[in-house]
């Protein structure tokens, strides 16, 4: 299974290790966000990796044209994990 890491350097179209702390800082600032909601991040799981991909591609860089549609995604599919039993801590 390919590394979240890598799967969010293909989405943000990099392929060298440059900014990798930068991506990885994101991944466990989203994962941390999605915790402080109650959402229990279990690791491989499809929605979970796909919140963590708008996360980071809202917030990677600076000035992103695309922050206010990509973080409204985010909060949405967080919104909505939230409401789900499947995902509340336990």
């Amino acid at each position: 299974m390919i590394e979240l890491k890598e799967k969010c350097k293909t989405l943000l179209r990099i392929k060298n290790e440059a900014h990798d702390s930068e991506i990885v800082d994101l991944i466990s600032a989203c994962k941390l966000d999605l915790k402080k909601t109650g959402i229990n991040v279990k690791d491989g799981d499809a929605l979970i990796e796909h919140a963590i991909f708008c996360y980071v591609k809202a917030n990677f860089g600076i000035e992103n044209k695309d922050f206010e549609k990509l973080n409204e995604s985010y909060e949405s599919l967080k919104a909505s994990l939230a409401l789900s039993g499947d995902y509340h801590v336990e």
